[in-house]
């Protein structure tokens, strides 16, 4: 009998704890699917940051909105492109123009060529617009300066064309095609085919006119 007492003022108390310690429903911490769901924007947008983080720069909102608008293969592919030729890319430039001249890069002057052995700028530019845009120009490059609408140094786009000479009078010499930056891409003869700065020292002083192939 007395056991049974034990036994029964055990079992109240315990009920009593379990009253006085139960966390309510409404408190207590809930867990769902949702709240370890993630968009592929934000994926996106997460790698965006990791990676810029990972370089030392912080992405500009320009450059995220412009990513997430992407496919995720996209977005590789122009920040490929742009640590390669270390331009800052808009994501919006024509694919097959940068996989051209990437395939060009390197390629050693050769005057008269216009071939992956060897090419000088006149041909250099006319094998890569035939390529990408089907477009034949004038072999070289002072004729080339006819087949295009000048525009001015402040409204050059990717794919227009820039002209060098070596002084007022002077005939045009050179040819580019100009990326993005104020950088362009063409034939030297003292490197082959490279990226240069409109703003280095000899181009900026060279540097004689741009057009747009009409």
């Amino acid at each position: 009998m007395m056991k049974s007492y034990i036994l029964s003022a055990l079992a109240l108390g315990s009920a009593l704890l379990s009253f006085f310690y139960e966390v309510p429903a409404s408190q207590a911490t809930t867990y769902s699917e949702e709240a370890f769901m993630v968009t592929p924007g934000e994926q996106l947008q997460e790698w965006a940051l990791a990676h810029n983080s990972f370089n030392g720069s912080e992405p500009a909102a320009t450059e995220l909105k412009a990513e997430k608008s992407l496919t995720f293969k996209d977005s590789l592919f122009y920040n490929y492109y742009s640590q390669s030729f270390g331009l800052k890319l808009e994501f919006n430039e024509d694919k097959e123009l940068l996989e051209t001249i990437a395939d060009w890069i390197g390629t050693p002057y050769r005057s008269g060529g216009n071939s992956q052995r060897g090419t000088d700028c006149s041909g250099f530019v006319t094998r890569v617009y035939k390529e990408v845009y089907g477009i034949s120009l004038s072999r070289s490059s002072r004729s080339m300066f006819h087949d295009v609408n000048r525009v001015s140094k402040t409204a050059i786009e990717t794919g227009d064309l820039v002209f060098f000479r070596r002084g007022p009078g002077q005939p045009i010499y050179h040819v580019g095609i100009y990326l993005k930056n104020g950088k362009f891409i063409h034939s030297a003869s003292n490197g082959g085919v490279m990226i240069n700065s409109l703003n280095s020292p000899y181009y900026k002083r060279n540097f004689y006119a741009a057009g747009r192939v009409i």
